[in-house]
Order: structure tokens, then sequence, then C-alpha cells
């Protein structure tokens, strides 16, 4: 026994050595600092304002002791500088070297202003020299046809500023704290914003582009603060970290009070009427109570540094002071003079999880300087590394990205799950005589394969990873729409599900040229083919970003894979191999994620009840938003539950590769039991999915410094699996996600393929034999997914903030009209062929004008495309009626009960 524990004893330790190093070793290697030419100036200067404009980096003014080599620089005078100089490529990438341009001067001397980079150009923002505060505004911008830096003016601050920081979100850039004067004793709470859209070429129209006050954060006033703009789950936000200010009746170096809080400003939760700006008062109600929340505070006060955004989440500090040697100075002056430089330490604050980490060591602080995003990294230039001392460094800083190994057990998991599912395709292969059989099964499928068919295809990968990184980002608000598909199951079961079995479908828009003409259902058809075909290549493409980061493959390969494979069982096999892979796949995907529950839970204190009390703590189980806002990310219980019913209605009657699975089981009453269990399973699903997320959010909270900079949100899961998951489990899911997808695709494969054979071949007569349908089948289906890989690999984008949100943004595109459409022709005796197709154009166009010109949010595309379908065929139908002779048996107002399909009877 003692030999068993002096074992165990020691695996333990090795452990706790062996983490202890790796997270050393992750804080040592979190970000990359690369040398750039150093500045040209002698010496170097802090306070500059540093930008980027037109792929070039700029530095202009800045402040520093001109005499470098003086024996005591305490007794040299600040000089301020109105230099300025562009550091550009010599070739098309930073890997072909740099080299600097100078020559440049601004109107006039100055350091300390704030700064941001725009479209527009380098907006330096206040400042002063020895003997003035400035309120000047002005664009430097770059032009490298002739290599000139100009200087253009813009309308003034309300008010002289100096010490402030910036950050632009959208059209807008925001300027936070800062001081009116010399001392620190003038630190302010100054808040303001400008619409730099607005701009013109030339000098701004000071009419048109104006200054507008803010309310301030709900803390103290601030000079050296450090601003930055970053997504926290839900909008961009501006971040306003640390800083400085006076100590009430306190003077000089003891006065100093380092700060260290955080607060956080949501535009979209700021009412400007509400606003006075004369008082400061501000009176919002509701959502728009208060566009400012308190923040975790940073581990040490954070000071004339520099903060980053990183990722979609991150917040990096790459310089700054934390004021721990001012007791020093303050006690010994001469100790300024020996002062070992700022802290060589860098912090990272997460936005979601609002938690801090040290980021690790840095080869260099330096302080007083901004940062600019340049090439797909931060530069820090020049600034100071202790006080009076500059530098004349330039640094390129990125993430580090850790390096990840698949491993041959998970690759060996993978590859042989895929290959078992193309196997299912071969097997399936011969049970297909004729076109029935490879569309509809032969109407031999058990009902409840097809329920899990019909689930797994409302499921796919995209919400499978995309659900979790919502509720980890968000709330639980989108939960309740995935219940409210209770609401829409009676109407698939006893509206749509009568007419498909009455008319014996094998497409859906059968039953719309029986109900109106041929001309509505070769519209709807096309429409459906059409978002079927960029749906594919948005699964694949989306599901590829996130699937990338933890595989051995890159996002096109990734692509290729699912895409080559899909049409490879889709083709053979037909709807009974899709069927019997979605089966097996919503098995694997719900198993792994139960493991992957079980997994975070055991890493959170307190386990399911510490989850519970973490998430409430930090509004993770919120669930209900009563506001009227159409546009906002946080979303009104109505846009909520408008928009779930609408998908839902839309999907289960006006989606082919839903109500295909209505036709593949032998009778109208097993089709029915098939929707109701499949409406069964997305209450514990989505209460799984959503519970998934919260734990991942609670797990990250309590391990923030596991989260990956490189990582985008929607690949939280994903990061997880790669990360927590036992070797071989995490395999099996991977390629559940890989298969669960391929589901989703080949579902829409074999769907438009029926949609394309159905609609537009049979009923023109185009093949003289049942094999020659087959064969175009098959023909159509290979065409059509290779048609979707191609899209997918146009379509990887890995700056979308979230999955979710795109996808269901897309379904209500196109699906919205098509819902309407169907419920136009079986609800109203009305309606007729003209007023539907005019419906379905002005709701089409509609949407598509929404999306371009309008913020609202995708989740109410559906009820507004079904909505105005609905209504504008209606109405349009009472100039254009309908002929009597085509709604007996097509409405719920002349469908006669007893008749049903030849087969279910």
């Amino acid at each position: 026994m003692k030999t068993i524990r002096l074992v165990v004893f020691s695996l333990l330790v090795c452990l706790m050595v062996v983490t202890t190093n790796a997270t050393e070793d992750v804080a040592r290697s979190r970000l990359k600092w690369e040398s750039l030419p150093d500045l040209p100036d002698t010496i170097g200067v802090a306070g500059p304002f540093v930008g980027v404009h037109s792929d070039a980096l700029i530095v202009a003014g800045g402040a520093n002791f001109a005499e470098p080599d003086a024996d005591d620089l305490w007794d040299v005078p600040k000089l301020y500088h109105d230099d300025a100089w562009v550091l550009i490529k010599k070739g098309a990438t930073h890997e072909d070297g740099y080299e600097w341009i100078g020559g440049f001067k601004l109107k006039q001397r100055v350091g300390y202003g704030a700064c941001v980079s725009t479209k527009h150009g380098v907006v330096c923002i206040g400042g002063n020299d020895a003997t003035r505060t400035h309120d000047a505004v002005f664009l430097l911008k770059w032009d490298p046809k002739s290599k000139q830096l100009t200087q253009v003016d813009m309308p003034t601050l309300p008010t002289a500023l100096t010490s402030a920081a910036a950050a632009v979100i959208g059209d807008f850039v925001y300027v936070a704290g800062g001081q009116t004067g010399p001392g620190l004793e003038t630190a302010t709470t100054f808040f303001a914003r400008i619409n730099v859209s607005l701009l013109g070429d030339n000098r701004p129209d000071d009419r048109a582009v104006q200054w507008e006050m803010l309310p301030a954060w709900p803390g103290p006033v601030r000079s050296f603060v450090q601003v930055a703009a970053q997504h926290n789950g839900f909008n961009n936000c501006l971040y306003v970290i640390g800083g400085r200010n006076q100590k009430p009746n306190v003077t000089g170096i003891a006065g100093i009070d380092p700060l260290a809080d955080v607060y956080e400003f949501d535009p979209s939760r700021y009412d400007a009427a509400a606003f006075d700006a004369k008082t400061s008062k501000y009176t919002g109600r509701g959502e728009h109570a208060s566009p400012w929340r308190r923040r975790a505070d940073a581990p040490k006060p954070i000071m004339a540094g520099t903060a980053a955004p990183f990722g979609q989440s991150h917040i990096f500090i790459l310089g700054h002071a934390d004021g721990d040697l001012l007791k020093q100075i303050e006690e010994d002056e001469s100790f300024a003079k020996r002062h070992p430089g700022f802290p060589k330490r860098s912090w990272a604050y997460h936005t979601i999880t609002d938690t801090w980490i040290d980021a690790g060591s840095i080869p260099s602080n330096q302080v007083t300087t901004p940062t600019a995003a340049w090439d797909g990294a931060f530069v820090v230039a020049s600034g100071e590394i202790k006080p009076r001392v500059r530098s004349r460094q330039v640094w390129r800083v990125t993430p580090v990205e850790k390096d990840r190994s698949f491993g041959a057990v998970n690759f060996t998991v993978l590859v042989v799950y895929l290959l078992a599912m193309v196997g299912v395709g071969v097997w399936f292969t011969r049970k297909n005589k004729d076109t029935d059989d490879y569309f509809r099964g032969g109407k031999k499928v058990v009902w409840w394969a097809a329920a899990c068919s019909i689930f797994a295809t409302m499921l796919s990968s995209i919400t499978y990873m995309a659900i979790p990184a919502k509720a980890y980002a968000q709330d639980w608000v989108y939960l309740i729409g995935n219940l409210l598909i209770w609401t829409v199951a009676p109407v698939a079961v006893f509206v749509a599900l009568p007419f498909f079995r009455r008319i014996d479908a094998t497409s859906a828009y059968e039953y719309l040229e029986k109900r109106f003409n041929r001309g509505v259902r070769l519209s709807a058809s096309t429409l459906f083919m059409l978002f079927h075909v960029f749906r594919m290549g948005i699964v694949l493409s989306l599901a590829a970003i996130a699937l990338a980061t933890i595989t051995p493959l890159d996002a096109a390969q990734s692509v290729l894979v699912m895409g080559v494979l899909s049409i490879i069982y889709c083709t053979m096999g037909g709807v009974e191999a899709v069927i019997w892979t979605d089966t097996i796949q919503t098995v694997v995907l719900l198993g792994g994620a139960l493991v992957c529950g079980a997994i975070m839970l055991a890493g959170i204190d307190g386990g399911f009840s510490g989850m519970m009390e973490t998430a409430s703590a930090k509004g993770k189980t919120h669930a209900f938003n009563f506001h009227l806002d159409p546009t906002s990310a946080s979303l009104a219980l109505w846009v909520v539950f408008i928009g779930a019913i609408t998908q839902n209605v839309s999907s289960y009657t006006a989606d082919q590769a839903v109500v295909q699975r209505y036709m593949t089981t032998p009778d109208q009453k097993r089709a029915a039991r098939s929707i109701w269990l499949a409406a069964f399973m997305t209450i514990p699903a989505s209460l799984l999915f959503y519970g998934l997320g919260t734990a991942l959010f609670t797990f990250y909270h309590a391990h923030p410094e596991r989260l990956d900079p490189t990582f985008t949100t929607d690949q939280i899961f994903p990061l997880f699996i790669a990360e927590e998951v036992p070797v071989g489990v995490a395999g099996l899911i991977v390629a559940g996600i890989f298969a669960a997808a391929q589901s989703t695709v080949s579902t829409s494969m074999y769907s438009t393929a029926t949609a394309f054979v159905t609609d537009f071949l049979r009923p023109f007569n185009r093949m003289k034999t049942e094999r020659g349908y087959l064969n175009a089948a098959r023909a159509a289906t290979f065409l059509l997914g290779v048609t979707g890989t191609l899209i997918g690999l146009l379509f990887v984008q890995p700056d979308i903030k979230s999955l979710f949100d795109e996808f269901i943004g897309v379904v209500g595109l196109f699906m919205g009209v098509l819902g309407g459409l169907f419920l136009l022709g079986m609800t109203t005796r009305r309606a007729s062929g003209v007023g539907a197709l005019i419906g379905v154009i002005c709701g089409a166009g509609l949407l598509f004008a929404l999306k371009q010109y309008s913020a609202i949010n995708g989740y109410l595309y559906a009820a507004i495309g079904l909505t105005t379908c609905f209504v504008v065929g209606y109405v349009v139908s009472f100039v254009f009626p309908q002929k009597p002779d085509r709604l007996r048996g097509m409405t719920v107002f002349t469908l006669d009960p007893q008749s049903s399909s030849p087969n279910d009877t």
C-alpha cells in the first residue's frame, strides 16, 4: 500500500508540475513580439499620435528630453515636436521588410493627444505643448502614390483636452477621459463622439460633423486612461480601463491615485433623446436605462498604457504603469533617477466572462504611446520605458496560436466514422430501384427514424456549435424560441400533413400547382433550390471554420472533405441513406454533448449548483426582455415569440427537406408520430445545448487562462472539445460534428434534386423511363452537391461574430416567403395564382431591402416575409380572383376529412 501511495503521490506531483509549467508557458507565450525598424528620431518620443492609413504606419508629434546624455534628465526641459514619420512595407506583406519615410511636419508642436485609425485617416485629438492644452482635431492622411502626408482640420473639441484615449465603433470615434490643463487635478469624465462617416476628402463640413457629448461612466475622473472597443457577446462596446487622478487635497507624487476600475459602454443601450448635455443628466428607461455598466477591476492599476482588442472578445494591455514604485519615489526623490523601468508584464481581459489573466512577460514596456492595428497585428511605437527615458523601438505584436495536435487516435476515430457514413450510402444503393425508392424510401421508413431525421435536419452542425456559443456569449433568450416548436407541431400535423399525404406528394411544391398554377409551383421550387444551394455553402463554410481550428485540416480542406463525402453517400443511397445516417448522428451528437457537459461540470467548483449560482449572478440565465426594439441584439420576448413561430411554420409547411420526411413513412398516422417525436426531442435537446453554453461560460469564467484569443466565439465548443475532452472521445465528437454538417448538406442535396426532378422534369416528360428519372436524380444530386461545395469554399468568413445569427437570418430571407405562400393557399379560399406570385415577389423584395438597408434583427425576417407574402397575395387576389375548381380539397375549408392518398388507406 505504501508503494501504491508513493506512486500515486509521485504522479500527482508530476501532474501538478506539468500543469504549472504548461500554465507558465502559456502565460509567457500568449503574445509574439517582433521588432520593426526603430523610429528615426534620435531618442524616441512619448505621447505621439500613432495610427495606420492606406496600409502605412504614421507616427507624429510627441515629446522628449533633448539631451539624452545629460547627467540628470530631471534638470532638462521637455521639448514638444512637430515631426512626422511614415513606415511603409517594401513589398505586399510585412515579411518583405519596411522602410521609414521622414521629413513631414505637423502644423503645430503637440504631444499626449488621443488618436484612432479610420478609413478616412488617423484622427488626432487634442494634446498639449509646453504652454497650453489643445482643442484641435485633425486627420493625418497618407497618399501611397505621391508618398505625401497631409493634415486635414476637423471640428474642434468642446473643450481643450490632453492625455485622453480614443477608439472607434462603426462610424463613430469615441474619446474618453483626459485632463483640461497641465495638472492632474484637472482630470475629467469627458466622454464624446463624432461621426466620421460624414467626412469629406477635404475639410469636413463643421455644420454636418460635430462632437456629441455623451453621459460619462459612473466612476471618478481620470487621465492617462486606456480605451478599447471590443465585442461583448451582444454588441461592440467601448471599455474604459484604469487611468489615474489626483487625491483630494494632496499634491505632488503623493497625490497620484492609480486606478484599476473598468467600465463598459454599449452604444445600443444609449438613447440620445434621454441625455441633456447641459446638465449631464441621463434619464433613459427600460433597455436604455443605462448604457454603462461596471466590469471586473484589473488585478493591478493600469495607467498610461495601451489597450489592444485581439480576436473577438479579448483586450490585451501591451504596456502600462501600475504605480507600484510611486511610494518609493515619494519617500526618496532620487529613486526616480534609479527607476528600474515600468513592469514588463501584460494583462488580458475577456469581455464575455468578465475576467482578467496575467498574459505573461513582455520584452519591453513602452507607456504613453497609443497602439494601432496593422496587417493582422498591433504596433507599439516608441514611448517611455521609465520616467523621462524614451525608446526608439517599434514592435509588431500578435497573439500566439497554440500548437495543437489532433492525435493519431482522434484522427483514426474521425476517419473510421466518416467512412462508416459512406458505407451506409453504399448499403442503400442496392435498394433504390426507382425514384420513389430514391426520394421517399419506398414509403417504408420506420416513423422513429424519420423523426430523428427531421430532428437532425433542424439541428445541424451549425446549431450544435452555435447554440452553445450563443448561450455562452449571451443568455437563454433564444431558448424560448426553440421550445416554441410545440406550438407549430399541431399546424404541421393537422394542417400541412393532410394536404401532402392527400396528393401523395414527392415534392412539396406539387401542392402549389394544384392550388394555384404551375408558375407558382416553379417559382417556389426555384426559390427553395436557391436557398438550399446557398445553405449548403453556408453550413459547409461555417462548420469548416470552427472545425479547422481543432483538426489537421484547414477550412478549405474541411469543406472539401464534408462536401465530397456527402456527395458520395447521398448520390448513392438516396433518402434512406440520409435518414439512417441522421439517426446515427443524432445519437452520437447528443451522447457527445452529455459527455462534454459532465466534463464541464467536473471542472466547476460546486458542480451543477455552482454553475447555476455563477450563471445567475452573471445574468446568463436571463430569458426574457420586455422592450419594443426590433433591432436590438438582446431579443425582446415578442421578437423571439413571433420569429420562432414563423420560422418553424415555414420549415414544417414549406421546406421540401422536412416535408420529404413526411412522405417516407407508410401512412399519415406514422408520419404524424414522426412530427410529434421530433418536436418532443427539441425540448431536452434545447435544454442540453443551452445548458452546455452556460456550462462553457462558467467553466471558462473559472479557468480564463484556458481561453485562446485566436479562437472566435463560435469556436468555443470546439476549443473545449480539443483541450478538455479525453482522446478518442474528442475524435468521435468531432467526427459527429463533421457528420452532422454532412447530414445537413446531404439533406439539401437530395431535397433540391427531388425538387428539380419532380418539379422541372416530370411535368414536362423529359425522361422516357423511370430508370432515366433515377439517373437524372443521381446526376442532379451530384451536380447540386458540387455547386454547394464550391460555394462553401467561397463563403469562408472567419470574422463572423455569430454563426447562429447568420444562419437564422439566411433561413428567414428565403423560407419566410415560402411559408406565407403555403399558408395563403391552405387557409384561404380567395387567394389566386396571380396574387400568390405577386405576394412572393413583394415578400422577397422587402426582405432583401431590409437586409441591405435596415438594422432589423434577422430573427424577424421569417415573420416579415411570411406576413408580406400572405397579406399582399390575399389583397391582390381581390383584383385577380381564383377559379373555384382549384379549391376542392386544397384548403382547410374544402378538404374532405375522409380523403387520403391511396397508400394511406
